[in-house]
């Protein structure tokens, strides 16, 4: 487009400095191996997590990792391992499938080891259903609260996650204290989570963070503010997703693993922040919070990128988001939301890249931001078009002009305007003094 108005000699900066925020020197000081742009390690991966979420991570795993033979027979021959030391046999049944004997006679159909789960589960789902119906006679409701608890447990042991859902809830009409209220909210989240039902993953957090007595130790908190965050996080909430993640304290630990690991904890918060939050949020809520740096120091990658994007390194930041998104992709909450977060976070790097100046050569920024000319021109005309970015772009000359209000023009017009509402006090203050000088009103009110 032609400028009208181009501004002459506006603040152009040095090209190396200009294409990434940094000097050479520092650039190659900064030029680092990123530990999670290498293939996932399947094992290192599974080990931060146990029970349920375990399997399904190593079976999400294997269903989303492309052609990557290797990789998906690693999965499930760690699936398979997991499953046996369980009672799912239904689940057992599934990965026995999938592997379709291509991990030899070891990871084959256990018909004799699903016969005698499936055998043992009759037994003991009679002697609860026995148990449960004497506690019932005898109105101890205490008991019956346990009773019920119990068959929440061996159904969520043998994969009816509904049938234990309704089992766990049934124990709050049996409820005395805060604490058996408590244990049946993160019961029912955590069951809720398997299934994907967000919307009772945020009742069940609210009725155990309004409890009237507070009874909350400092590791159920920091669980219910992540079981929060993956609920936003899951309806595509990300800045009330970050901002519960960020909540989230130190105690949670290792605490958790049964449904998130405190990497997933910085590595969620993090991203979430960087798409969502202002500079100055980033540096108050996230480079400062000494309780998150806990978290991020378990993901180098994730603690280097939001202090690039911070620092304006947006080459270097931009990196170390391209060589996480492979791994990233095989997260079971995060995978439907990185093109999504991705998106939101380079359109907050053009932004943030093009505000300080009057002028921008389109070629040194593309450069910056590893793409082409071309494609760099589409993603501001978008940005232009939805008003986050207020300038216009020299085609012919590749040049982006900011579009920067007249404070001159801005500042003579705020002293006319105030000077037009200053006249017009004046009068009124004058008439009204009139007024009551010569009784206007007391007169005109006895004339008739």
């Amino acid at each position: 487009m032609e400028g009208e108005d181009e501004p002459s000699g506006g603040p152009m900066i040095d090209e190396e400095i200009y294409a990434n925020g940094i000097g050479a020197g520092e650039e190659e000081k900064r030029s680092r191996p990123i530990i999670s742009g290498e293939q996932l390690d399947v094992e290192a991966y599974a080990s931060l997590y146990t029970g349920r979420t375990k399997i399904t991570r190593l079976l999400f795993i294997a269903d989303h990792c492309g052609n990557n033979q290797a990789m998906q027979l690693e999965a499930l021959r760690m699936a398979y391992d997991e499953i046996k030391k369980g009672e799912n046999t239904q689940l057992f049944r599934e990965v026995v499938q999938k592997i379709d004997g291509r991990l030899g006679p070891n990871y084959t159909m256990d018909s004799a080891w699903c016969d005698t789960v499936d055998r043992r589960a009759e037994q003991k789902k009679e002697k609860l259903e026995n148990e449960l119906n004497a506690y019932r006679t005898n109105l101890i409701k205490e008991s019956i609260r346990m009773g019920y608890n119990d068959f929440g447990d061996f159904y969520y042991a043998h994969g009816a996650l509904g049938d234990a859902f309704k089992h766990y809830v049934r124990t709050r009409d049996y409820c005395t204290t805060s604490k058996h209220i408590i244990h049946m909210c993160m019961s029912a989240i955590l069951v809720s989570i398997e299934m994907g039902q967000f919307t009772h993953v945020t009742s069940y957090v609210s009725k155990a963070e309004q409890l009237p007595d507070n009874n909350l130790d400092a590791i159920t908190a920091a669980k219910l503010r992540c079981a929060a965050g993956l609920a936003h996080l899951e309806a595509k909430k990300y800045k009330l997703a970050a901002r519960k993640f960020l909540e989230t304290g130190p105690e949670l630990a290792n605490h958790y693993n049964e449904i998130i690991a405190p990497q997933d904890v910085a590595t969620y918060g993090g991203l979430c922040a960087l798409a969502s939050f202002d500079r100055t949020e980033l540096k108050n809520k996230v480079i400062d919070n000494l309780n998150f740096r806990n978290f991020l120091e378990l993901v180098p990658e994730v603690r280097e990128l939001i202090n690039d994007f911070y620092s304006s390194h947006y080459a270097s930041c931009l990196d170390y988001l391209g060589n996480l998104k492979a791994n990233l992709l095989l997260d079971i909450h995060l995978h439907d939301h990185v093109e999504t977060l991705y998106d939101q976070i380079r359109n907050k790097a053009l932004i943030q890249y093009t505000h300080p100046f009057v002028s921008v050569d389109l070629r040194i920024m593309a450069n910056a931001f590893k793409t082409s000319v071309g494609g760099l021109e589409k993603e501001l005309e978008a940005l232009i078009t939805d008003n986050q970015i207020q300038a216009r772009i020299d085609s012919h000359n590749k040049i982006l002009y900011a579009r920067h209000a007249d404070q001159r023009n801005a500042t003579f017009q705020r002293v006319l305007q105030t000077g037009s509402e200053f006249d017009r006090d004046v009068r009124s203050m004058l008439l009204r003094a009139n007024l009551i000088k010569y009784e206007f009103n007391l007169r005109a009110s006895r004339k008739p």
